[in-house]
């Protein structure tokens, strides 16, 4: 058997920090990281911070899955090195680990725009990981992870903030990213989840039952920090921020940071790239890879229900998975529109989300062009690449949508009226998807899934569509081999706001129990689970519950 991490000194063995030791630092930055006032960063990739470690920090959970995965032993979540590192403090390591976090800028657009009014400085260099600190970089198993605290107290980037996360946020986002993990969805990962016994915020929510569509007073909040793992964490934002400064030569160096960055992109998460290879063609095989990962990214966002809510180039992340678990929801009632940010619009909203990734993979194309501007005909290419996009995403849907329903070819037809029903009907998403996959003879059986009872009309219309699907996927003869591929594609534990709210409510109180009972039925939503388990967590959403802030919406106060 393999020997697994169980302590820090072997943990600092796997370090290697790719981004310290290959980009360039801020030159304005203070050498000792005691730099956590808001200002503008002008230069540089990155700006050494120190965390703020939590007081008095209590362990919540960890994630087997990516400890079995790192090759970490649980017992190394409770060891007293790795509670100290990942709840802030990086003031007492081991040899091989490095005593710096590190903050990186980023560019803001919104739905293929560009803005700086959002920056305090109204110049655009004032945005960036207000409260996301990296701490460490490691090689574990032959794949490189990036480890990074979330709520780890203020950076330079901070526009004014206290830098912190509070434990609702926390929660939220730990228990999500290994659901989507389990989805079979690209996704940054948890690692850790620890909560200070000492130290809360105020922050904006809502009043108990409240219906409000803002929230309506502060909060007091423990605060928490969260570690998030993934191979980077460099987005699109990131990319549009060097190429902003190289368009307008911001300064001497501006071009060549963006060429630097963009190298250090495709090594980190492009690594089939030739290295060898002339710049130009990386960079085309670069936006071909992206273009692919993230309509793949955002079909299956679409299969389970997702919504990301916010959907900026700076929460896009350029390696093509999902990242940034604020405003997100999952659609229950489904709704075309469904979108659970109060600060969201229509253009983020669940069925939007395939043309919002288009305005960022846009962006992302952009921002490449300064680095092709002595290359006309690779310029061409690039521009074709950014153009198939529509044309590739429409593949993507179409391909889930087949597997999805189990059929042997897309059918138009078949999935519009399907979605007219749905909406007609007020189904549940999965639920329905989930029913649907025991290859049933009767809309009676799918009723289960329907927030109100169904018209005759509606209940004639279903009779007619299932009968054309049970035939088009030949169910009489087939049934029991398409029940058990749809069960692989259909997932019948999905997140739902309603259940994970008394989950961090418990935990703010120091009970974990909730969150742990998540953990399992999250972890493995194709599976079935106990009679027990299914009654608890696989139910429409009670009415009570609907138009209740902080459930069926919520602001990105976090």
């Amino acid at each position: 058997m393999k020997h697994k991490i169980c302590n820090l000194t072997e943990l600092a063995k796997l370090a290697d920090y790719s981004l310290l030791d290959n980009l360039t630092a801020d030159p304005d930055a203070t050498e000792t990281g005691h730099d956590h006032q808001p200002r503008e960063v002008f230069s540089g990739h990155y700006v050494p911070v120190l965390p703020t470690p939590l007081p008095e920090p209590e362990y919540i959970s960890h994630s087997k899955v990516l400890f079995e995965e790192l090759g970490f032993d649980d017992t190394l979540a409770l060891e007293p090195g790795f509670i100290q590192l990942f709840s802030g403090d990086v003031t007492n390591l081991p040899a091989g680990m490095r005593k710096i976090g590190w903050a990186t800028g980023y560019a803001l657009s919104i739905y293929g725009t560009e803005y700086i009014q959002q920056c305090p400085f109204r110049t655009g260099n004032g945005y960036g990981d207000g409260r996301a600190i990296s701490v460490l970089e490691l090689v574990a198993n032959h794949k490189r992870w990036e480890m990074q605290l979330k709520g780890a107290g203020r950076t330079p980037y901070c526009r004014g903030g206290d830098g912190r996360a509070v434990l609702r946020s926390s929660v939220r986002e730990f228990l999500a990213q290994e659901h989507m993990y389990a989805l079979g969805i690209n996704t940054s990962r948890s690692l850790s989840l620890f909560v200070s016994k000492t130290e809360c915020v105020d922050r904006p929510w809502y009043f108990e039952d409240s219906r409000s569509h803002d929230p309506e007073t502060m909060v007091s909040n423990p605060v928490a920090i969260s570690t998030r793992v993934a191979p980077s964490f460099l987005r699109v934002g990131q990319l549009e921020l060097f190429a902003r400064r190289a368009r307008t030569m911001e300064h001497e160096n501006a071009l060549n940071e963006l060429e630097q960055i963009v190298e250090h992109l495709i090594s980190r998460e492009y690594q089939d790239i030739d290295p060898q290879l002339p710049m130009p063609d990386k960079i085309l095989l670069l936006a071909s890879e992206f273009r692919e990962r993230l309509t793949s990214l955002v079909a299956n966002w679409l299969r389970v229900g997702f919504c990301q809510g916010n959907f900026n180039s700076d929460n896009c992340a350029a390696g093509g998975y999902t990242l940034d678990y604020g405003p997100f929801g999952f659609c229950e009632l489904f709704e075309p529109t469904y979108q659970p940010w109060t600060g969201g619009g229509r253009h983020f909203s669940f069925l939007n989300q395939p043309f919002a990734a288009e305005t960022n993979f846009k962006m992302f194309c952009r921002s490449l062009e300064p680095l092709l501007q002595m290359q006309p005909e690779a310029s061409e290419k690039l521009a074709d690449i950014r153009d198939g996009f529509k044309a590739v995403m429409q593949q993507k849907l179409e391909k889930m949508w087949t597997e999805k329903l189990a059929l042997t070819a897309y059918n138009s037809d078949l999935l519009i009226n399907l979605l007219q029903l749905m909406v007609n009907t007020k189904v549940d998403f999965n639920m329905f998807f989930r029913e649907l996959s025991h290859v049933p003879q009767h809309v009676s059986a799918l009723e289960k899934s329907f927030y109100a009872p169904a018209s005759e009309e509606l209940q004639q219309q279903w009779t007619e569509w299932l009968q054309t699907w049970r035939a088009l996927v030949n169910a009489q003869d087939n049934a029991e081999k398409l029940s058990e591929q749809m069960k692989q594609i259909n997932p019948k534990y999905t997140w739902r706001e309603w259940l994970v709210v008394p989950a961090y409510q418990a935990a703010a109180k120091g009970d974990y129990q909730l969150i742990n009972e998540l953990q399992q039925v999250l972890n493995n939503p194709y599976a079935e689970h106990s009679k027990e388990i299914e009654e608890k967590y696989y139910q429409l959403r009670p009415e009570t519950f609907f138009g209740m802030g902080g459930v069926s919406h919520y602001s990105c106060s976090s």
